[in-house]
């Protein structure tokens, strides 16, 4: 039993659902983020676990695609162990022809159509939603519910999200018109056909902290548009998404469609693969997340090329401190959002602004240095007993993260500031190879703006003392428009404060979250209700899934004669 037949549904009739949230902007959710037994069933966990294990120390078969018979794959679990899954490496002229070749079938099917078989892609992503967590867990390091939550059913939401939108997207074109226009006798009469056309082959360049996540928008964005797509992964997450494209070419194949509509693209190591497809004249689209330097010369030589090019790249998070009615709230809502994922989210907050001259509380008034002695207490209630931690912090991904958390000395003597807390290192207790870190805190002035308007991604925080909340709201609208940001976030009792806040986001064009205090937090996002970036400052062009996402995915041909 699975969690869809609890809710069991035609593809038509979940699709209806989706376009009906999508338009509210309503609470919708066709795949439960619990895993718990009693809503994916009692042996989901363990056989989705061993599932996992089954692909490990051996080649991943079951691909449809054109290969040059060698093999990549060295992924290494942050955790500690190796993963050992080879995977076949892509023959790229013969891809991209048998991708431009299955594309006419998949086009003419309709839109209709290709939604619904999408939504039955999803569905059967979600059947295998406790494999891909596994996967996602030890290819990323998040924590395994997180892992669950983020990689599996989180995801296919987003995916159902972006069907949704380039459906509804394509609708808005008639197929047929009879055009009429008014003369002295007759009118003038015409028939006009319009026709939606993919634009060619889509190019989707994974990352390793969110290895689904942010590839199944634009995988699903692209595919419900008519187009074929090559999934790049990042070389140290190709799991998760050789996964996800085993089961798009199954259901397509299931559907009487060229399971090489949807292709794998692994990575040897040093290949430059994501930059040999983005050049290649068949591409037509690139859906990118990663960091500023790859994804700038995307930009850059995509609008060149022609081109549509969606990029999420690094940004500076921002939170404003004014003043609260409820401290100890705040300081637990900020303590997770920041310890989650050990920061590795582009949804962390980085910078937290507050006067120099302190904050007025619903437990007295708190200065700038109570307030950061307070929140460094409240992140270490929260994790510090190693056991509980990890299942928060999950583990560190890469060297630049834990170099970085280990270097907040450095990185506050650099700024003229000081340490307020230190990053902890945690202990796994299953996994004593993993590098786990506690957030640490870095308070400086806000002058210091070379250290804090550099994305220093994972566990470091700034405490920015400025001179006045309206000089956080300034600096802060000021940083974000040239540095970019996915989320801010203000707190304060005062309705004035809040109004110039939000006239600061818009300045900025970043999204606000004001006064969160309970279990929901500024780096967490709600399909078909809340936009994830905006496309408005430097940290995206693109938001998951307005229709400036999907509509540049697909052009429209009109015939026409007399009648």
């Amino acid at each position: 039993m699975t969690a869809t037949d609890q809710t069991a549904q035609t593809p038509d009739q979940v699709l209806d659902d989706a376009l009906k949230a999508l338009a509210e902007r309503s609470y919708f959710s066709r795949y439960p983020e619990s895993p718990s037994p009693r809503v994916y069933g009692e042996n989901a966990a363990p056989e989705g676990l061993s599932a996992y294990e089954a692909h490990l120390g051996k080649p991943f078969e079951g691909l449809a695609g054109a290969f040059d018979g060698s093999s990549v794959g060295d992924e290494v679990s942050p955790y500690g162990p190796t993963l050992g899954v080879a995977y076949p490496h892509l023959d790229v002229d013969a891809a991209m022809q048998a991708a431009s070749t299955a594309i006419p079938a998949w086009r003419d099917a309709g839109a209709r159509k290709r939604a619904t078989v999408l939504v039955e892609a999803l569905d059967a992503l979600n059947e295998r939603s406790f494999e891909i967590g596994n996967a996602v867990h030890h290819t990323s390091g998040q924590p395994f519910v997180m892992a669950f939550q983020a990689g599996a059913p989180q995801a296919q939401d987003r995916g159902l999200e972006a069907v949704a939108a380039a459906y509804a997207e394509q609708a808005r074109v008639p197929e047929s018109v009879t055009w009429e226009k008014p003369g002295k006798g007759e009118p003038l009469r015409m028939r006009k056909d319009y026709r939606i056309v993919p634009r060619g082959v889509a190019l989707v360049v994974g990352c390793n902290t969110f290895p689904t996540w942010n590839a199944y928008p634009g995988i699903f964005a692209s595919l419900a548009t008519g187009n074929a797509v090559v999934v790049k992964p990042h070389p140290r997450a190709i799991l998760p998404l050789a996964m996800t494209v085993e089961t798009l070419q199954k259901t397509l194949q299931d559907n009487g469609f060229d399971p090489q509509l949807v292709q794998l693209a692994p990575e040897a190591d040093g290949e430059g693969l994501a930059k040999t497809l983005a050049e290649r004249d068949e591409v037509k689209i690139i859906d990118y997340t990663g960091g500023p330097g790859f994804g700038g010369w995307l930009e850059r030589e995509g609008a060149a090329r022609g081109q549509q090019v969606y990029t999420e790249k690094a940004g500076v998070n921002t939170v404003v401190v004014d003043s609260t009615d409820n401290l100890k709230a705040m300081l637990g809502n900020l303590a997770f959002s920041l310890s989650l994922y050990t920061g590795q989210m582009c949804t962390t907050p980085q910078n937290i602004y507050l006067p120099k001259g302190g904050i007025d509380t619903d437990e007295g008034h708190v200065s700038f240095e109570e307030f950061g002695q307070k929140l460094g207490g409240a992140i270490g209630r929260l994790t510090g007993d190693d056991e509980k931690a990890v299942e928060i912090l999950g583990a560190t991904v890469n060297d630049d993260v834990r170099s970085r958390a280990g270097s907040l000395a450095s990185i506050a003597a650099d700024a003229g500031g000081s340490v307020v807390a230190d990053s902890r290192e945690v202990t796994h207790p299953k996994y004593p190879d993993a590098v786990v870190r506690t957030p640490g805190l870095v308070g400086v002035d806000v002058a210091a703006r070379d250290a804090y308007t550099t994305e220093q991604f994972g566990p470091v925080t700034f405490l920015i003392g400025t001179d006045s909340t309206q000089q956080s709201l300034d600096t802060f609208a000021e940083t974000v428009r040239r540095h970019g940001a996915m989320t801010a976030s203000v707190y304060s009792t005062d309705e004035g404060v809040l109004d110039a806040a939000r006239d600061a986001a818009v300045d900025a064009g970043v999204a606000l979250s004001e006064n969160l205090l309970g279990q929901v937090f500024v780096n967490q996002t709600a399909a078909f209700s809340d936009y994830h970036g905006t496309g408005a400052n430097p940290a995206a062009n693109s938001a998951y899934s307005d229709s400036a996402f999907v509509a540049g995915r697909f052009r429209v041909i009109t015939a026409r004669r007399h009648v």
